[in-house]
């Protein structure tokens, strides 16, 4: 059995752990709030984006021929942009994000080049062996859309240099604080025909597939918007990835740090009543040292 000291010891480290986890679930908290906030506000407009776009695509005449970015072709290369997270300690956050990024690759029998946002996801795929030709880390607790353009336009020019032949994005969608679901979506080549193959699960109102219908009329046409909005589109659904994942980090690290402390309080409370059973258990054996230290003595003065 632990020593009296020992159990002291260990309830104070416990104590401290749980300061920690405690300020952590504070942080995480704060930043879900700003994550949440900057997914609501991007949806409306990939929304609208989403509308004017599938509009064009029904127009008369309308076709792959459009634009290059609309072309299908026999799949020798996948492209896979995997969002994932810088740090740890935010449950199985990372962990389901890996596992359904490893399970598409299995199925696939084609060769794979991973793009990948968030260190802690480079660093298990590279460990399993995986090609990652690029990486973005440490980016800032409410990136700008600018800061994400690069990772759209590496899979759209590597899609149009015919070094990949589709491109999926890999991400963790928000649904609430303590439920976030680990989605991969196809982005290129566009299918005109459905939306929920590039933002069904993104834009508010979509997963209905009952987008609201406008005729519109284009100046200078169909094929010059869509060289500018396709792209602009492709940035759009990876920016509204990394939020989403995002706020699902924070929530997820957010709700482990939380489990944590209390976790580290009823620990506490356990160690606690250790202590205390060692701590009587220690003062009765004394007292019964002093009550037959006192009896012999006694016996001694009356033999003498």
């Amino acid at each position: 059995m632990a020593t009296i000291r020992e159990i002291r010891r260990r309830i104070r480290s416990v104590k401290n752990i749980a300061q920690v986890t405690r300020a952590l679930e504070a942080v995480s908290a704060s930043k879900v709030r700003r994550a949440q906030a900057q997914v609501l506000a991007t949806r409306p407009y990939a929304q609208q984006a989403w509308e004017v776009l599938t509009s064009l695509t029904q127009q008369s005449g309308a076709g792959p021929h459009l634009h290059p970015l609309l072309a299908v072709r026999p799949v020798k290369t996948i492209g896979l942009i995997v969002v994932s997270g810088d740090r740890g300690l935010c449950g199985a956050y990372n962990f389901n994000i890996i596992r359904k990024v490893m399970e598409l690759i299995r199925d696939q029998s084609a060769s794979t080049r991973l793009v990948t946002v968030g260190r802690k996801g480079r660093e298990l795929l590279v460990r399993a062996g995986q090609n990652v030709v690029a990486e973005f880390s440490n980016l800032s607790a409410a990136p700008a859309a600018l800061e994400i353009t690069p990772i759209g336009r590496i899979v759209v020019d590597d899609f149009l240099g015919e070094k990949i032949d589709e491109v999926y994005v890999a991400y963790t969608t928000f649904v609430s604080t303590l439920s976030q679901r680990p989605a991969i979506k196809r982005l290129l080549p566009l299918k005109l025909e459905a939306a929920d193959h590039v933002a069904s699960d993104l834009i508010v109102g979509a997963e209905t597939g009952r987008l609201t219908r406008r005729e519109y009329l284009y100046e200078p046409g169909p094929e010059a918007l869509l060289g500018a909005l396709i792209p602009r589109l492709i940035e759009l659904q990876v920016y509204q990835a990394v939020l989403e994942s995002l706020a699902s980090e924070h929530s997820a690290r957010m709700v482990a740090m939380r489990n944590a402390t209390d976790s580290a309080r009823d620990l506490v409370g356990q160690l606690t009543l250790t202590y205390n059973k060692a701590r009587q258990q220690s003062i009765t054996s004394e007292l019964l040292d002093i009550a037959g230290g006192a009896e012999a003595l006694r016996q001694v003065l009356a033999q003498a």
